[in-house]
């Protein structure tokens, strides 16, 4: 749910007020920056402020919001100026950009010496790491799902979702009815839209790059795109507005009944938790497989140190992202999961039908691709040359071709 202007005004003089509780007994001030937008984002980060605040009163964390699409160029600019902030979010997408620059500090000391660090497997640290040093505490996971109507499947006469993309189509086809206004799949080709291109790209055997270099299979990636814009162009099965369709469009289609299936991540489950009933009008289940591969993507984001100033407290905020009650704030306020594997043994979880998939899904989940360039190449590059295919306007073989040689200019 995005914020009003009313909304975020009054979240951000909250958060500001928290960020502040016992300033005036507080040794030291660190500043935060990240990119919640949404409210139940900006109410959970209060509560973990005041969680934190309760044990830190030493410690006085001041947050500063900047919109997702800003975040990389006032960081940029922060590195460059001179203006960083004590502590920063990050996402392993950005990870590659931000340790090219220089601009976060190594915690791998810090990290190694933290008895909090035995609750964390390895492939957490993975996306946040490079070169053997550790930059970043995850804090949360987003963990790709697929969300489906179940009274719509019952209605159709489906046993249960899709395993794999056979079924994935049949049941698109069951579950279409134009006549009642009613599609299938909810297809993402607007902004953001890329990363389903590349999941499904990889699900039919096509890597994206192998140690630095390009590697796309054109082969498996032009069989990709092909069965991906068949779905709109060829079976139907998605709404006419795909190809402009992002994230609240989607959304929005499927919290009302336009749409069956819709992939997303757990970051979701609140805004559809609110519009209807758990396990009664809507389940979980994970992202189908492809012909090739099972690719869900389990992105972890973390906390990062950015400057060497008051990093004693710094590093009490960033590390206590990975304690109990910080995680269960979290996820209970946005349905972020949590990165710590002690965290997913609390009944809160385990005792949850609705988490099952995602668990499931970190057995077999795959980190993003993190190379310097990935989003540029992502955003600028795959997204526009998909949503010319389904426009008219290109080939699948013709965008293969395109997103090969924008992955090779990347690479440079």
């Amino acid at each position: 749910m995005q914020l009003n202007k009313r909304q975020f005004l009054m979240g951000s003089a909250a958060l500001a007020m928290a960020g502040h509780v016992g300033g005036a007994r507080a040794a030291s001030a660190i500043s935060y920056w990240h990119h919640f937008t949404s409210q139940s984002e900006m109410a959970s980060l209060l509560k973990i402020i005041a969680l934190f605040q309760a044990a830190n009163a030493d410690v006085a964390v001041t947050q500063e919001n900047i919109p997702n699409s800003e975040y990389m160029a006032k960081v940029s600019s922060a590195v460059l100026a001179g203006g960083r902030p004590d502590t920063a979010m990050v996402i392993a997408e950005r990870f590659a950009d931000l340790t090219a620059m220089e601009g976060l500090i190594d915690l791998t000391e810090r990290v190694n010496g933290w008895k909090g660090k035995a609750n964390f497997p390895e492939n957490r640290w993975a996306g946040l790491s490079s070169n053997g040093a550790i930059y970043a505490v995850p804090a949360f996971a987003f963990v790709d799902w697929m969300y489906y109507r179940a009274d719509y499947f019952e209605e159709a006469g489906l046993a249960g979702p899709p395993r794999n993309f056979d079924e994935f189509l049949s049941a698109c086809r069951k579950l279409t009815d134009p006549s009642k206004g009613r599609y299938a799949f909810g297809m993402r080709a607007g902004a953001g839209g890329f990363k389903y291109v590349i999941d499904v790209m990889e699900a039919f055997g096509s890597p994206i790059v192998k140690n630095g270099q390009p590697a796309i299979d054109r082969a498996a990636a032009i069989e990709a795109i092909t069965f991906y814009s068949d779905l709109f162009l060829k079976e139907k099965v998605v709404p006419p507005s795909a190809p402009n369709d992002s994230y609240r469009q989607i959304m929005e289609g499927f919290r009302t009944g336009q749409t069956a299936m819709v992939w997303h991540h757990t970051g979701s489950l609140n805004e559809i938790s609110a519009a209807m009933k758990q396990g009664k009008q809507f389940s979980t289940a994970p992202m189908p497989a492809g012909p090739k591969a099972h690719v869900a993507r389990v992105a972890y984001a973390g906390n990062g140190i950015m400057k060497e100033d008051n990093i004693e407290a710094a590093w009490r905020w960033v590390s206590f992202w990975g304690e109990t009650d910080a995680a269960l704030a979290l996820l209970e306020g946005t349905g972020y999961f949590p990165a710590s594997a002690a965290v997913l043994q609390d009944p809160r979880i385990t005792g949850n039908p609705i988490y099952h998939a995602a668990v499931e899904t970190l057995e077999f989940g795959r980190l993003p691709n993190n190379f310097v360039g990935a989003a540029g190449w992502s955003e600028n590059v795959v997204n526009p040359a998909f949503q010319s295919v389904l426009t008219g306007q290109s080939t699948p073989e013709q965008a293969v071709d395109r997103m090969i040689q924008g992955l090779e200019a990347a690479l440079r």
